[in-house]
């Protein structure tokens, strides 16, 4: 059994719930977090097509990786976790912010409801990626120019928490290298 953290609208936890649960219609607010891998400074963003075998928007393009926090997990290294899994890389993280959202899939198989905080990343040349196909269908490095575009003129091939976390990130200038203790 998979369980997500359920958590208030500040962010508070407050108990866990079965994944599946907590993403039926009207869901359960929970923690998740959206990675964005960045290269030639801000100019590109890695992006990512959810696997077909996803229940909640399959083939719909989101940001690098994502996932959900679980109880006793640190934000930073479940991030960095979940980008090796699912892309075979690893970078620098930054906490950004965060926001929540609810968003019904369009197939009708359920909500998500997240309280989702973003991660920036900044990675040099071109690495090799190793897509996990359970996760991911394809991946594409596409210029921030590009995707503002192509995400304006066909929203509907791409996750509604990625329109969000993306224009919350092209608003304001957040830095993409890993905060210094």
């Amino acid at each position: 059994m998979s369980l997500v953290l359920l958590v208030t609208e500040d962010g508070t936890p407050m108990g866990t719930a079965e994944r599946a649960a907590a993403h039926a219609s009207p869901g359960m607010l929970h923690r998740a977090f959206s990675v964005f891998v960045f290269r030639k400074g801000r100019q590109e963003v890695l992006i990512q097509q959810r696997s077909s075998e996803k229940t909640l928007f399959p083939l719909i393009w989101a940001n690098t990786c994502c996932s959900h926090l679980r109880e006793g997990e640190v934000l930073p290294d479940a991030a960095q976790a979940r980008l090796h899994q699912e892309l075979g890389i690893t970078c620098p993280l930054t906490e950004g912010p965060s926001f929540v959202y609810r968003a019904e899939d369009p197939a009708g198989h359920g909500t998500e409801y997240e309280y989702d905080t973003i991660l920036l990343g900044s990675i040099q040349g071109d690495p090799p990626l190793k897509p996990d196909p359970a996760e991911v269908n394809a991946v594409r490095w596409i210029s921030t120019e590009e995707l503002t575009k192509d995400m304006h003129m066909n929203p509907a091939l791409y996750a509604p928490w990625f329109h969000l976390a993306f224009a919350m990130i092209m608003r304001r200038p957040l830095r993409t290298d890993a905060k210094k203790s």
